[in-house]
């Protein structure tokens, strides 16, 4: 565990329990990983505190709200010094239509997530990348279809729990 106080098995418990329910309540959350409420409400500030637990929000059914279309795109830069990097991902974090970014390994840069209102909103998002010169040298889009199911939660206690 890097930058903040070792975790053990209940603090996993607990932020495993967060995650899937935010609006627990420490009464709740107590009797879920088997503490008094008192000490469960100190791990929680501790864990808030040390950045463990960085927000708490709402999970929005985008469906119940209309028409909307996810992109994956493949990004590869025209140039990859640090600098390029760096410009890119300060340039794209201002587009709120790009909710996910990730720098990979293998045939190109990044992975971008886009959500708009359709092929012509993703399109014209695109186009301004293109001609603002965000550096992308080229990109493929993978339009979703359908998302079969969309995990909201990490598996804490699989990845940072005991192993047996």
């Amino acid at each position: 565990m890097l930058g903040g106080p070792r975790l053990d098995r209940i603090d996993l418990k607990i932020l495993t329990q967060l995650q899937q329910s935010g609006r627990i309540t420490n009464v709740e959350l107590a009797d879920a990983v088997g503490l008094s409420p008192s000490p469960c409400l100190t791990r929680v500030k501790r864990l808030e505190k040390a950045g463990y637990i960085t927000g708490y929000g709402a999970h929005i059914n985008l469906h119940k709200l209309g028409e909307f279309l996810t992109v994956f795109t493949e990004v590869t830069l025209t140039e990859h010094r640090a600098g390029d990097f760096s410009r890119f991902e300060t340039r794209i974090r201002k587009l709120d239509e790009i909710v996910e970014c990730h720098l990979v390994s293998g045939g190109y840069d990044y992975l971008l997530k886009f959500v708009t209102r359709g092929v012509a909103h993703y399109q014209s998002i695109i186009e301004g990348m293109l001609e603002s010169d965000y550096g992308i040298e080229k990109y493929f889009s993978y339009v979703v279809i359908k998302s079969p199911f969309i995990k909201h939660h990490y598996p804490i206690q699989h990845l940072f729990g005991e192993q047996k």
